[in-house]
């Protein structure tokens, strides 16, 4: 069983992967000023004028074997001990995830850092929404260390707080009463301290039908950033109608959008997405049918709304996870999500047939960012006494997030 890193450099040849620059190491992208998000599904995105960038990591980490990196993490986490936990997302890399105390989904993991009151840090192996929500979600005293500052997510970064008031500045012009925001886990902190503010809340891919029910029971309408896929199809499933969910594009008036659409609407959407999950397609999942007769197809909810209609089931990586715990030796399962999580499931359940719907390897490009050296840096830093990367929200912002998050929690189907 390969690795993607290994799939990555095995397929390169062959065109196998979204980007030839994923064979690089992630310390010669994070040099280099017009890199972006790095390779992979979000190598194409804009990118802000402001994205964090990470400090060149010393030689001795560039330049260590992937087993010499392996003990120097192995010595300094049984160093540390419970002073520090490592959380790693699902879509981490395996080089990374063998590390990890705790593995998750975004909320999951912001969640461990209420269950270990005792830990001093918590070494994030993620991207920075999701440490940031850990420090929000953490007490003052405990550190959030994201190991490369470069790892963000660009459909976070395509809902800014100036653009999300400019768009309630507008639609209070137009509407007897604003919308109910509603934001993804996937989302700046600001921004959910936005909806902390105005009466709304947090939801993530488990729990958006009921956050969107929390919501209409307080108001007419709903706007759902940044994911528009997301939205959309949680709304569908509640029996709402495309022509009541118009889709708002920042930087247009009315966000392109007449007066009457959205004076119409039910959900207003914002034009955010997964660069990961956009990838998946109809035509991907008529090729697996006619491949793999009496395939079944579950797909992340990211996806655009036509592959989550043509699909089996959908929903978050918990529910994924689950599905396939729950299927039996023998059984044929399409996954439309991160391919890190689906190469880890083919692995874990050898005697059935699991691949992912995209046939070309394309990781998360902010995700693939955290690397074994940055791991080792960040826990030797710790070991001598330094804190670094670490991640902090101002208290300020942190009070009104906090507010939406717990909202959140209240919420129960």
């Amino acid at each position: 069983m390969y690795s993607v890193a290994e799939l990555i450099a095995i397929t390169a040849a062959e065109e196998g992967s979204c980007d030839s620059k994923l064979e690089r190491q992630p310390w010669s992208v994070d040099s280099d000023p017009g890199a972006g998000y790095g390779p992979g599904a979000s190598a194409q995105d804009p990118v802000p004028l402001a994205i964090p960038r990470q400090q060149p990591l010393p030689a001795a980490y560039t330049e260590a074997s992937e087993e010499e990196l392996r003990a120097r993490i192995m010595a300094a986490k049984k160093a540390l001990g419970n002073r520090v936990r490592i959380l790693g997302h699902f879509y981490q890399r395996d080089e990374v995830i063998i590390h990890a105390d705790d593995v998750g989904d975004s909320f999951m993991l912001a969640q461990a850092a209420r269950r270990y009151p005792q830990a001093e840090a918590f070494v994030f192996c993620g991207v920075h929404f999701m440490a940031e929500t850990a420090d929000i979600l953490s007490r003052p005293e405990q550190a959030v260390i994201l190991p490369n500052l470069a790892a963000g997510c660009s459909m976070a970064d395509m809902a800014t707080l100036a653009q999300v008031e400019q768009c309630f500045t507008e639609l209070s012009e137009i509407l007897e009463e604003p919308p109910i925001p509603v934001t993804y886990m996937n989302s700046a902190a600001d921004i959910k301290a936005f909806c902390g503010r105005n009466g709304g809340i947090v939801c993530t891919s488990s729990n958006a039908a009921t956050v969107l029910e929390w919501a209409f029971a307080r108001g007419r309408r709903v706007a759902f950033f940044p994911d528009q896929h997301l939205g959309r199809n949680t709304a569908h499933d509640m029996g709402i109608g495309e022509e009541q969910m118009p889709l708002w594009r920042p930087g247009k008036k009315l966000g392109g959008n007449t007066p009457e659409q959205l004076q119409d609407s039910r959900v207003i959407l914002w034009n955010g997405f997964c660069s990961v999950h956009r990838r998946f397609s109809v035509a991907q999942i008529e090729r697996a049918r006619r491949e793999f007769p009496g395939v079944r197809v579950i797909v992340h909810p990211e996806c655009p709304a036509p592959v989550v209609r043509a699909a089996d089931g959908a929903g978050s990586t918990d529910y994924i996870r689950k599905q396939v715990a729950a299927s039996t030796p023998g059984d044929t399962i399409a996954i439309g999500t991160e391919i890190n999580l689906v190469n880890r499931l083919q692995a874990q359940y050898p005697d059935r047939t699991i691949f992912c719907l995209d046939p070309v390897v394309c990781p998360c490009s902010t995700m693939y960012r955290i690397h074994p050296a940055y791991l080792a840096w960040t826990l030797e830093s710790l070991l001598e006494g330094r804190t670094p990367n670490r991640v902090t929200v101002k208290e300020s912002v942190a009070a009104a997030a906090r507010v939406a998050l717990e909202r959140m929690l209240e919420a129960r189907p």
